[in-house]
């Protein structure tokens, strides 16, 4: 502001698109007290004019009419070095109220400064003729900026449009509040890097925000990389350059980086559009609106939606059977090779029942988690993604969140740590918190191999349908909970948010590729690292101490002995051996629940009881604990002590077949498995997230209390049903 007497002097910058009635309202405000010339150095016009208003005397500055500031003609060079360098005090952005779409592109530009705005809707009558109907009140909610109404070739709302300005000015008006654009993940991690590497010149992140600075160095803005040409820190950024330039074209060949993030305003728009606006008159219908017709639709998207994921899940299974048996027996066929490769002791049983069990047993997965990947990747480079939580908006509503806070849930379907990191894209503290909270009820990959070995042992030909029930139940408890929290512990308003809805995209093979290998090779990553070292490890404790006596009678040692007596008959020399591999397979177990691990499980086992699970059950929880595949490797330690050498799930579920296990405590073993305390990683993901220690604790002790009463419900319940 300049001063001028005892009064500062108020600098307001007029933009918009042409034929918006930018000239009119300008007209308007400064009547005859104005002055035309040309910008410096360019033949553009430049009017300037001047009022007095609640007091205080305001300067006009009319900038050029323009539809972005992507700095391809001299308007925009002259509009956007202006509100860069002059730094107004408030941009009064006029927009025209019939054609809102194209206006808000300029508009979420302006946004992108974080600069003080205040939007002006201009011909709002025009637009009421057309028959569209908006509700301003909550796009000015949606946008961060005042919206203030106003017919320019009548004058109206002018005097409101000024008290605003003076409002946002002095950073007292209601509504006005900074949000941003989000790219997407990509794009966003793009982002991210070239503002640390901008970090190292703090001198140009004061002179302009550096998100949008970032953004345009992203997009190669030839006028923005110029004033780079000073900075100490070029060669840093433009390296940070090139390497995200190359990394976002690896992964969208098609398409340049620039279109990418114009894609990405345009889908805000969209869903700000969609959120806020209603026609009454036949307007033309796209590609894009002939889709969203049914799977946005009220009535039909979320049926289509719960179709949609049902043949998901239902698919990791049918389609990942036949791949996942030729792991097995790959996997097996090692186990045999390294067992006549290794003589016998500990060495072998390390190699044979701690490597390769334990590792093998979960890396046979590895088909199902590919096809569940894939489904994920295709709704996200599709677009679909973003109308499954535009479809669940209403849901989300029910438990104090809104529908962009079901983008982390379904993404933890994949894996809950990107998923509660990705809650950052949330405005509000208390929005991130719950999100946070009710996010590990989405069930992980990781626990998809435990329901693919239960639902395959104990509902043969059914697996399907009862893997798709626990998500399911996921799903719905998430919304209980939510409600109970929402209730309880955040109490309060919803943040409002726009829901962006880019166009659909039909995603290249290579893309495709790029998304799964990236989600896989985490997978993979686990199998060499984290299940690695607790196999050995839940190896050991289950292997020693080594020796335990075992005492037979003389009955039973002479009916041993007939095994090897050639003189008796071959059905009896047969029922001695057949009696001689029960004992072994009786003294392995002995052994194995005699071990540490085994003294770990008896100790859990009386809290367990009441579920039915026993104490091998138990063992495999607490390994779990760590990393939920490893209660795959775990089992089949547990389960198939001295049984023959091959830890593949077949054996493995013959094994739980014949452990005792009934289909229900089984049911309800996946149950618990669903909710209980997410994976070690995620865990320390909600302590750094939250920032709180007590939210981390909180979210441990309440999963353990609900899966525990969840799976004592299915349990009990289904005996009064008659399953057992």
């Amino acid at each position: 502001m300049k001063e001028r007497g005892t009064h500062p002097v108020l600098t307001i910058a007029l933009a918009g698109n042409p034929n918006a009635g930018k000239t009119t309202i300008f007209n308007r405000l400064t009547g005859a007290h104005q002055k035309v010339g040309n910008w410096g150095g360019v033949t553009v016009e430049k009017k300037e004019g001047c009022l007095t208003h609640a007091g205080r005397e305001i300067r006009v500055v009319d900038l050029p009419g323009i539809y972005s500031l992507t700095a391809y003609s001299i308007e925009e060079i002259v509009a956007r070095d202006y509100i860069l360098e002059e730094k107004p005090d408030v941009v009064v952005t006029i927009l025209d109220a019939a054609n809102l779409e194209r206006n808000l592109y300029l508009a979420t530009q302006l946004i992108e400064l974080n600069i003080k705005l205040v939007f002006a809707m201009n011909m709002v009558d025009a637009a009421e003729a057309r028959g569209i109907q908006t509700d301003y009140e909550l796009l000015q909610s949606l946008l961060g900026v005042p919206i203030i109404q106003t017919i320019g070739t009548r004058g109206q709302g002018l005097t409101e449009l000024l008290d605003a300005v003076l409002a946002v000015a002095d950073e007292a008006h209601p509504a006005a509040r900074h949000i941003h654009i989000n790219f997407g993940s990509e794009v966003e991690k793009e982002v991210q890097a070239i503002r640390e590497a901008l970090a190292a010149d703090p001198l140009l992140q004061q002179r302009y925000y550096s998100r949008w600075l970032a953004v345009k160095i992203l997009e190669e803005d030839r006028h923005v990389l110029k004033k780079l040409r000073t900075s100490p820190a070029e060669a840093v950024i433009r390296r940070q350059l090139e390497e995200s330039v190359a990394h976002l074209r690896g992964i969208f060949p098609d398409e340049d980086v620039e279109t990418i993030i114009t894609d990405g305003r345009y889908g805000f728009i969209g869903g700000a559009i969609r959120e806020v606006q209603r026609l009454s008159h036949a307007e033309r219908i796209t590609l894009t609106d002939q889709a969203d017709r049914i799977l946005t639709n009220r009535l039909l998207g979320f049926p289509v939606f719960l179709l949609f994921m049902y043949f998901l899940f239902h698919s990791t299974f049918s389609f990942g059977e036949y791949p996942m048996s030729w792991l097995e027996h790959g996997v097996e066929l090692i186990a045999r090779v390294a067992a006549r490769l290794l003589p016998e002791g500990l060495l072998q049983d390390l190699v044979v029942d701690g490597i390769i069990g334990g590792v093998g047993g979960v890396i046979v997965f590895l088909p199902n988690i590919l096809i569940l990947y894939l489904g994920i990747s295709l709704m996200e480079d599709t677009g679909y993604m973003a109308r499954a939580a535009f479809i669940m908006d209403r849901v989300m509503h029910t438990v104090g969140l809104h529908g962009k806070s079901f983008i982390p849930m379904i993404m933890g379907f994949g894996c809950n740590v990107p998923a509660i990191m990705a809650t950052r894209t949330l405005e509000s503290r208390r929005d991130r918190i719950l999100t946070i909270l009710i996010n590990p009820l989405m069930s992980c990959s990781a626990r998809l191999p435990v329901y693919i070995l239960i639902a395959g042992a104990f509902f043969p030909g059914r697996e399907g349908n009862v893997i798709f029930s626990v998500y399911l139940l996921g799903i719905a408890l998430a919304i209980i909970v939510g409600q109970v929290f929402k209730h309880t512990l955040f109490r309060g308003e919803i943040a409002p948010f726009v829901m962006e809805l880019p166009p659909y995209r039909m995603p290249t093979f290579t893309t495709i590729l790029i998304h799964m290998w990236e989600k896989t090779a985490v997978y993979l990553q686990k199998m060499g690292g984290v299940v690695l070292i607790f196999s050995i490890i839940i190896w050991f404790l289950g292997a020693f101490p080594r020796h335990i006596d075992q005492e037979y009678s003389p009955e039973m040692i002479m009916l041993l002995q007939q095994a090897d007596d050639a003189t008796l008959s071959a059905e009896k020399r047969a029922a001695a051996a057949a009696l001689h591999s029960r004992l072994e397979v009786a003294q392995a177990r002995e052994r194995v629940a005699s071990s540490y691990i085994g003294q770990m499980g008896q100790a859990v086992e009386p809290l367990l009881r009441p579920l039915g699970f026993d104490w091998r059950m138990g063992v495999s929880l607490i390994t779990g604990f760590v990393a939920k595949e490893i209660v795959v490797s775990s089992m089949g330690v547990l389960y198939q002590a001295g049984q023959e050498v091959g830890e593949t799930s077949e054996s493995l579920r013959q094994a739980l077949k014949e452990s005792g296990i009934t289909p229900l405590t089984a049911y309800a073993f996946m149950v618990f498995v669903l909710i209980y305390t997410p994976c070690l990683v995620s865990v320390v993901t909600i302590w750094r997230e939250t920032g709180s220690f007590k939210w981390m604790s909180f979210s441990i002790g309440y999963l353990l209390l609900l899966a525990w009463s969840m799976a004592f419900i299915v349990k009990h319940a289904g005996k009064l049903v008659g399953w057992h």
